[in-house]
């Protein structure tokens, strides 16, 4: 019995062995065939899609115009190109036909001005391949109701409340999906305040839904990896946009815009005055010239973006398209594509508190550390641009990849 007993270990470890090595094997034959498969898929579709480039009118394929693998604006180009590529081929949006189009509910917001974004994301889910007729086909579901309208018409914050209440709660009783999950597979768009405000009385909503927003403050009931930063984006840009012109941008830091928040109070107040800084308490005055605020971020090297009244500000988008090097000056600011842009590439992200340094930490800048933000600020203008209908990688592009990124944490 002694001399049995003592074969069993050594059987069974060599056993285990070969059977480990099996299913290495295995195992990475199919995490190579999963890793390809996504991509090999999509080779057809993204030979018919197309892109304009940012600065020479150029078109570009789907494929040219994804980042280099060696790019390091994005935190994972490889594995951005997996998932984008899969996105496109798999993800499906319901819209939720409901409500007087007359009036608050699938109503695009209008294309221009600083709430620009929402009224965009409204047309382009309409004109997209992601939206399905059929909500069993459906990875998410879109709630389209603008709320800003109601704003115009004078309607109260309180009597907002009731009519968003009203709505949602009339789909949760004419429709199954809401109450699969609670909510979780919704999700719902907004670029001011007001619409955050007018769902107050969905805590629901609040919690469970994804709410794509323009003011994704961490202290202000905005919930990172379940909530999207929607970028504010001052639409139609008046110029075009800059490009390789590093040699034109003599001013070292601008900024023009009003004191409406503590932190545009300070910055005004502590460098207004200086001979490098271009800053003023208000926006330059057109009797002095045509386009000359927009043409000022072209002859500067850095572009100050203080938050208003919320962290968020158009003037971030500006910067980007002009070619003007971000430096944001927010506190609790969740960045729009955060989690597939490498900010601090082409952008300065401060502290508030880094006002009062504001001048030093620009000079402490090299040359060759401000060609290098201006080259990746070239890289990521695509993804900081409307268009109607939209182009592959443009803001609404890289919203739905957010949504993409979310809908698997919750699919059910």
């Amino acid at each position: 019995m002694a001399g049995k007993t003592a074969l069993i270990p050594s059987f069974s470890f060599h056993g285990c062995i070969f059977a480990s090595a099996t299913l290495i094997v295995l195992s990475s034959f199919f995490s190579i065939r999963s890793l390809r498969s996504p991509l090999q898929s999509q080779n057809q579709y993204q030979s018919n899609l197309l892109v304009t480039a940012p600065n020479d009118g150029r078109i570009l394929s789907t494929e040219e115009s994804m980042p280099a693998p060696s790019s390091t604006t994005y935190h994972s180009p490889e594995i951005f190109h997996l998932s984008y590529a899969e996105m496109e081929s798999k993800f499906k949006v319901y819209i939720y036909p409901d409500g007087d189009p007359n009036t608050y509910y699938q109503t695009p917001r209008k294309l221009t001005g600083k709430y620009a974004s929402e009224g965009y994301f409204f047309q382009n889910i309409r004109e997209s391949r992601f939206r399905t007729e059929d909500p069993n086909q459906a990875d998410l579901f879109f709630i389209p109701i603008s709320c800003h309208k109601m704003r115009g018409k004078g309607i109260s914050y309180d009597n907002m409340t009731i009519i968003v209440q009203n709505y949602v709660d009339g789909l949760i009783r004419k429709y199954p999906y809401w109450n699969r999950t609670l909510g979780s597979d919704h999700f719902l768009v907004t670029c001011h305040d007001v619409g955050v405000r007018a769902f107050e009385g969905l805590p629901l909503l609040i919690k469970n839904s994804i709410r794509v927003v323009c003011s994704p403050s961490y202290n202000a009931g905005f919930i990172p990896h379940k909530d999207v930063a929607l970028p504010q984006v001052l639409q139609p840009f008046a110029l075009p946009s800059g490009g390789n012109d590093v040699m034109n941008r003599t001013t070292l830091g601008f900024w023009a815009g009003h004191r409406n928040s503590k932190i545009r109070v300070i910055l005004a107040r502590e460098w207004e005055n200086d001979t490098q800084l271009a800053i003023s308490n208000n926006r330059i005055s057109r009797a002095i010239g045509e386009l000359v605020y927009q043409k000022q971020f072209y002859k500067s090297k850095f572009c100050i973006c203080p938050g208003g009244s919320q962290v968020n500000s158009a003037r971030i988008a500006d910067s980007i398209h002009y070619g003007c090097v971000p430096v944001i000056l927010s506190d609790y600011y969740d960045l729009p594509f955060q989690d597939v842009l490498v900010w601090r590439k082409f952008a300065l992200v401060l502290k508030e508190k880094d006002v009062y340094l504001l001048k030093s930490i620009l000079t402490s800048i090299s040359e060759e550390e401000f060609v290098s933000l201006h080259k990746g600020l070239v890289q990521v203008q695509k993804h900081f641009e409307w268009h109607s209908p939209p182009v592959p990688f443009d803001a609404f592009h890289m919203i739905m990849y957010e949504l993409w990124l979310r809908h698997r944490v919750i699919k059910y």
